[in-house]
């Protein structure tokens, strides 16, 4: 699923011609262009897609939907580890009716999977 999460600009800089902001989602931080808000400044908060901060929008609003957010487990789900994501839900079948793991049903231990995953990230 792709929200659109408010954030807390953290700090402004300028990233290869385009202005650029770290932005707080509650406690994760990601990187986010501001061109659509150019006179967006450092404590203010904007709603974030895609990352593209795309509206202003005051603080209580924001601190209401992070926690609602947060207590439906959105946020981990929104920028949480795809790696972890994708170890939690190997074994279901993915929407285009393969197995998770790619071998046709035949089968490797989780922690094979698992084992793949990591050598990927490093």
């Amino acid at each position: 699923m792709c929200l659109a999460v408010p954030g807390r600009v953290l700090e402004i800089g300028e990233k290869d011609g385009t202005r650029m902001a770290t932005v707080d989602f509650g406690g994760v931080q990601k990187e986010v262009c501001l061109e659509y808000l150019p006179d967006l400044r450092v404590g203010e908060y904007a709603i974030v897609h895609v990352g593209f901060a795309l509206q202003r929008l005051d603080e209580e609003s924001a601190r209401k939907t992070l926690g609602l957010f947060a207590e439906l487990g959105m946020l981990q789900e929104e920028f949480g580890d795809p790696w972890e994501q994708a170890a939690r839900f190997g074994d279901e079948a993915d929407p285009f009716g393969e197995d998770a793991d790619g071998d046709g049903g035949e089968g490797r231990p989780a922690d094979a999977a698992a084992a793949t995953r990591k050598e990927v990230r490093q």
